[in-house]
This record gives structure tokens, C-alpha cells and sequence, in this order.
């Protein structure tokens, strides 16, 4: 399956659908659940990275729990903004993701999200051992704003 443009594909999706934020970890997947209206999301979840198949069968029952219409996974560009051995790894995961799930899946830079989630934690006085769901939340809500602004 081809992988979407995200502004393209939240304009073909029902008005009211949520959208799945997917951070890929070495040891663990994030997971991030947007709103209806898809104007921010928030932490959902936290799989242990295991096989491959288990963890497609995982997400795909989140998205049917929750009426997802559409997944997003974070593309972890290198910091000039171009792809690497991780961003393509993402990519071949996202096509597998698609065809496992058969729901539509985008692609958006994940680039310093962990980072930016463990500092403003910090700042908090907050530590966070598993950042991921954070992190997923927090390149999902970019995303969809980035989307919505054109």
C-alpha cells in the first residue's frame, strides 16, 4: 500500500475520525490517540517493540477499539532534515503497517520530539522513563496543525 500525504489524507477522512500517532522505538512503539476533531492528541499507550506480527495485531486493535481512520507514523529524519537509515526503516515499516491493518497511513517528522517532551517534563520537575506515547503525541499534534495550516 502507498503511503498518504497527510494534508491530502485528513481531508478524505470523516469530519469526526481520530487519527493513531505511531512513534517506532528500538525497544518500545508509542502510541498516540488524536481527538475527533483531530485538533491535538494525547498519550494512549506503550507496546514493548516484539515481533513484528504481534505488534501489527497490537495496533490494529487499538485502532478498531478506538474508531481510528487513519495512522500516522513519525518519520525520524536526521537532523538536516534528510532521510537515513532510520527514516527508511520507519517507511518500510509504515508501508507493512498499512497492509496489515488496511487503514491509510501518513508519514510526519518525528525529528526532537522525545527530546522536547523529556524538557518540558524536566522543567516541570517531572521525570519520564518512557517518553514514547509522549513523544507520539507530540509529533502527532504537530502534525495535525502543520495539516491544517496547508
Amino acid at each position: 500500500m502507498a503511503l498518504h500525504n497527510l494534508a491530502g489524507l485528513l481531508e478524505q477522512l470523516p469530519r469526526d475520525a481520530a487519527v493513531l500517532g505511531i512513534d517506532l522505538g528500538r525497544r518500545r512503539i508509542g502510541i498516540a490517540l488524536s481527538d475527533a476533531h483531530r485538533g491535538m492528541a494525547g498519550p494512549y499507550a506503550v507496546l514493548r517493540r516484539s515481533k513484528f506480527a504481534a505488534n501489527m495485531a497490537e495496533i490494529a486493535t487499538i485502532a478498531r477499539r478506538e474508531k481510528v481512520a487513519a495512522l500516522v507514523v513519525g518519520l525520524p529524519l536526521e537532523t538536516d532534515g534528510t532521510a537515513g537509515r532510520a527514516a527508511q526503516a520507519a517507511r518500510d515499516w509504515a508501508h507493512a503497517l498499512a497492509a496489515a491493518t488496511g487503514l491509510p497511513v501518513a508519514m510526519a517528522d518525528e525529528r526532537y520530539s522525545t527530546a522536547e517532551v523529556r524538557e518540558r517534563a524536566a522543567k516541570q520537575g517531572v521525570v519520564l522513563r518512557e517518553a514514547d506515547a509522549h513523544a507520539a503525541a507530540e509529533f502527532l499534534s504537530a502534525a495535525l496543525i502543520r495539516a491544517a495550516d496547508g
